[in-house]
């Protein structure tokens, strides 16, 4: 989809396309990151904010997924941070009782200067989550994540380790960065943790001015790309097999190989990182 800035602009195109996709038999249906609005500036986004206790689109979303019975991937929303004064950039599982079965708070920030001169700062504005999730949703398990997260391959791997076998990576790209890495970072993930990957995307010039790559993705566990939208607003669907997986991940077994090594001796780590391979 092209989110626009305002919630009630957005909430009818979701509705539309999510009852369209159900009525195709999707049972699980991913929504693009940031899909409730896009905001022009972090004055306008902030006084956008609502803590997910009172998120009323967030509500809308649950209502949505309970009355079609189907899971809800919403991408994420950005909804004030209960321990900060920055918000958060939220991926959100719905059941299909209307019930919230996970939640995701991104990691790892997009604080890039692009050549095209595009510049984007979102440690300014957002705190960074700080734990993995994964999530059932019968017979598979979601790993959950959000966009600049793809570029980040070990995250993937812990998420496959802690049982994930569908991915799912809602993103907006930038047209610059989409065109050069989308589909070979996500085809990587799909093969490095013989994983299925679903990769719902923003698209197009958003009211806000940013221009968005497009192309959401479903990769199945042997990279291959099973279904890919192009650069228009429309949904994309394909079956999904547990037993690919399993085949996937008998025939390169890699999640198993892993070998513990040392860091190189001038290498620093902070003591938290230092912490985290001593416990590795």
């Amino acid at each position: 989809m092209t989110t626009a800035c305002d919630p009630a602009d957005n909430l009818p195109i979701i509705a539309a396309r999510v009852g369209q996709a159900a009525a195709a038999g999707a049972q699980l249906i991913g929504l693009p990151e940031t899909c409730v609005f896009m905001e022009r500036g972090r004055t306008a986004m902030r006084a956008r904010l609502q803590a997910e206790a009172a998120h009323q689109p967030l509500q809308d979303l649950c209502n949505l997924a309970q009355s079609l019975s189907v899971w809800l991937l919403v991408g994420s929303l950005v909804v004030a941070d209960e321990h900060s004064d920055k918000a958060v950039n939220r991926s959100v599982l719905i059941a299909p009782d209307g019930k919230i079965a996970a939640r995701y708070d991104k990691i790892h920030m997009f604080d890039v200067t692009l050549e095209n001169g595009e510049s984007h700062k979102e440690s300014e504005n957002y705190q960074a989550g700080a734990a993995l999730v994964v999530s059932p949703v019968a017979p598979f398990n979601l790993g959950m994540s959000i966009c600049y997260d793809v570029r980040f391959p070990n995250l993937y791997r812990r998420l496959a380790e802690a049982g994930a076998d569908i991915l799912s990576v809602p993103s907006a790209f930038t047209s610059q960065t989409g065109a050069a890495h989308w589909h070979i970072l996500l085809r990587a993930r799909a093969i490095e943790t013989g994983s299925y990957v679903i990769a719902p995307a923003q698209v197009g010039e958003h009211e806000n001015g940013r221009q968005t790559y497009g192309h959401s993705l479903i990769i199945d566990p042997w990279g291959k790309i099973i279904a890919e939208a192009q650069a228009d607003d429309s949904f994309i669907i394909a079956d999904i097999d547990k037993a690919a997986v399993d085949a996937a991940r008998r025939q390169i077994p890699s999640l198993s190989h892993g070998r513990p090594y040392r860091l190189p001796q001038n290498m620093r780590l902070d003591d938290a990182e230092a912490a985290q391979w001593s416990k590795d």
